[in-house]
């Protein structure tokens, strides 16, 4: 790993160095090469070509590059002319999949004039920037583990100074990017910063296992003069760098591009490349990943629902795509309750939440305070057990998997997981589905304690509510119903008349839920509201009250909201479940509902959610209530926004 050269450090070992293992790749001012040992060990074992593409989104640059090693993300974030520079400023990211980790290294002008600094990645002579960093597994790793990263060239335009770097966990990252930006003295004060060969410093930490390490290395090359260490801080004439970033702990297994797609939608390859690579970025065989940087782990409801949409592309049968997203989600199940895990806390970052509570443990953590998560499961199991005929023949080999992820679910099976989970659904709808049993007081509330529990997860998502709409008018009833196919299958042996009872209980909460969220505003009060709320909110636009005829009808968002409102009376785009998991056979009812959500979807902002983006999740014209206004604005997450997979859902 470490190599002694002229009384400096040397990362990584040349020729002259004394290190055991190999070499990383590091690129050149005249383009990428390669260290002999890196080469040879890289070309050994990944036999196709490394998957690369770039993503400009400006100020931000997003480079990839994987291989049969590890996957890799590079954001470059450089200010540009129109940028706010109370926000945006120079600064590199590197963000790894495994272990959800990653570096952060902030820059700054050496002039202390914002927005004179640029940063930029060089291709040199290649055709792209990046290249591989990879280490075989040896006995100078406290892990034994094998060594992979990212290298390449990064241009400045004038000198700098490395003020903030953060080396480990991406969710250390965020919290400091996105939250107080407070840097946690466990994390921070174990990084060492040397000085290595031809001028160059390396910074490396050692996480909090005592075991993973992770490196960030910066090199000049000729133009450039040698890096000078200043107390915690590095000082960077103008000029062109090698920048190595590097970690060693175990990696995932991705499915590239031809193994996330079915055969019949591999023609997507070539038709949508960028969207295909990075789909295969974020899938692995381990599980799917939320977005990155910023999230990169496991997010149970997100997996679903992605699955449940993309489902018509995804590839099935043992190591594909489809069966990566429901092992991944019984995995992490609460063996307890049978509550889907939410998000998963992995690497670095777990084991700093164990020493917050003075606890010295490794393992994985699980966020279980979601209540929508439960019913895609058996959502996602019945389309693919039931509905494909892959997997009818895969579901025994699947459900006869043990479980190895989740420390507490050893000695499950995943059939014991998946039943575990459908109780949990028949235990909590069966009051609701009782004779007389169609009260408040026994639809699906948020957990005690929680604030949110369903996919609009911001504070002020459902204004407050306790009940939300989409849970109990959509997600039970589907998961009800899937729970009930299964059961007819042969699934959950254990409650044979499953098949039945799941059955009964999803008409009683397909037909009884809606009129519990259901708002109704005469045409000459909705006139009104709507033509206030867009005078009080100075938008500049029209109102469009004209659009109004008839009475308008909407589903509130949730029972029991803030400031004692009995229902979160701001017309939404959660319609799109009940639309998208639900066949009714109700066809009064059906007949209404559709009709009053196509009358909203189409109806031009701030009278429905049209709007030249796209469909708006919220709008709050007509509630009302200051609260409403203050809480539904586009700079809120679950605000007047548009979220593209819900336009997909509709």
């Amino acid at each position: 790993m470490y190599g002694c050269q002229n009384d400096k450090l040397v990362y990584p070992p040349g020729s002259g160095a004394s290190a055991a293992g190999g070499g990383s790749a590091t690129p050149t001012a005249s383009g990428p090469a390669t260290s002999s040992a890196s080469a040879s060990s890289s070309a050994a074992t990944c036999s196709e070509t490394p998957t690369t593409f770039h993503l400009s989104d400006g100020p931000y640059e997003n480079y990839f590059y994987s291989d049969c090693h590890g996957a890799n993300h590079v954001v470059v974030t450089s200010p540009r002319d129109d940028s706010n520079l109370t926000i945006i400023g120079p600064r590199l990211i590197v963000a790894w999949p495994a272990g959800n980790s990653g570096t952060l290294a902030f820059f700054a002008p050496s002039n202390g004039i914002n927005g004179t600094l640029g940063i930029k990645l060089a291709n040199g002579t290649s055709d792209q920037p990046l290249s591989a960093v990879y280490e075989p597994g040896n006995s100078s790793s406290l892990t034994g583990n094998e060594r992979m990263g990212v290298s390449s060239l990064i241009e400045f335009n004038s000198s700098a100074v490395m003020n903030i770097a953060i080396l480990g966990s991406i969710r250390t990252i965020r919290d400091y990017t996105e939250g107080p930006s407070i840097l946690k003295p466990a994390i921070q004060d174990a990084i060492v910063i040397s000085e290595i060969a031809d001028g160059g410093v390396l910074l490396s930490r050692v996480w909090l296992d005592n075991e993973t390490s992770t490196q960030l290395s910066f090199t000049p090359t000729g133009d450039a003069g040698s890096i000078k260490i200043n107390n915690r801080s590095l000082e960077l004439e103008a000029g062109t760098y090698n920048f190595s970033a590097s970690f060693d702990y175990p990696q995932l297994t991705q499915l590239s591009a031809s193994n996330v797609l079915n055969e019949q939608s591999q023609g997507l390859i070539t038709q949508s490349p960028d969207q295909a690579k990075s789909l295969s970025f974020l899938s692995y065989s381990e599980k799917l990943l939320a977005g990155t940087w910023r999230f990169l782990t496991y997010f149970g409801r997100d997996s679903m629902i992605s699955l449940l949409l993309l489902q018509p592309v995804l590839s099935e049968g043992e190591g594909g795509a489809v069966e990566a997203v429901i092992g991944a989600v019984l995995e992490r199940l609460n063996r307890t309750d049978g509550s889907v895990a939410h998000e998963e806390t992995l690497g670095d970052y777990a084991t700093y939440l164990a020493a917050q509570e003075n606890k010295t443990d490794t393992a994985p953590q699980y966020d279980y305070k979601m209540i929508d998560s439960d019913y895609y499961l058996p959502v996602a199991m019945e389309a693919y057990f039931i509905r494909s005929s892959l997997g009818q023949s895969r579901a025994s080999p699947f459900l006869a998997k043990q479980a190895t992820v989740n420390p507490a679910n050893a000695g499950l099976s995943y059939a014991d997981l998946a039943r575990i989970s459908a109780e949990k659904i028949m235990n909590t709808s069966a009051p609701f589905a009782q004779p007389g049993g169609q009260i408040q007081a026994n639809l699906i509330h948020l957990k005690e304690g929680q604030i949110v529990g369903e996919w609009r997860d911001s504070t002020y998502g459902i204004g407050g509510g306790r009940i939300p709409y989409d849970v109990n008018a959509a997600l039970v009833p589907a998961g009800l119903r899937a729970i009930a196919a299964l059961s007819a299958a042969g699934f959950f042996p254990e409650y044979p008349e499953w098949n039945t009872t799941a059955a009964e209980y999803a008409q009683v909460w397909e037909d009884s839920t809606l009129a519990f969220f259901e708002v109704t505003v005469p045409a000459a009060e909705a006139r009104d509201l709507v033509a206030s709320y867009t005078q009080e909110a100075g938008f500049g636009f029209p109102s469009n009250v004209d659009n109004i005829t008839s009475d308008v009808v909407f589903h509130g968002l949730a029972l029991e909201g803030n400031d004692g409102l009995s229902n979160v009376e701001v017309m939404n785009s959660d319609d799109s479940f009940r639309h998208f998991l639900i066949n009714s056979t109700n066809q009064g009812q059906l007949t209404a509902f559709i009709n009053q959500t196509a009358n909203n979807i189409l109806a031009p902002y701030p009278v429905g959610l049209s709007n030249p983006v796209g469909m708006l999740v919220a709008n709050p014209a007509y509630g009302g209530e200051p609260v409403y206004n203050a809480n539904f604005t586009n700079n809120f997450y679950h605000g007047t926004v548009v979220w593209s997979w819900q336009m997909a859902m509709m």
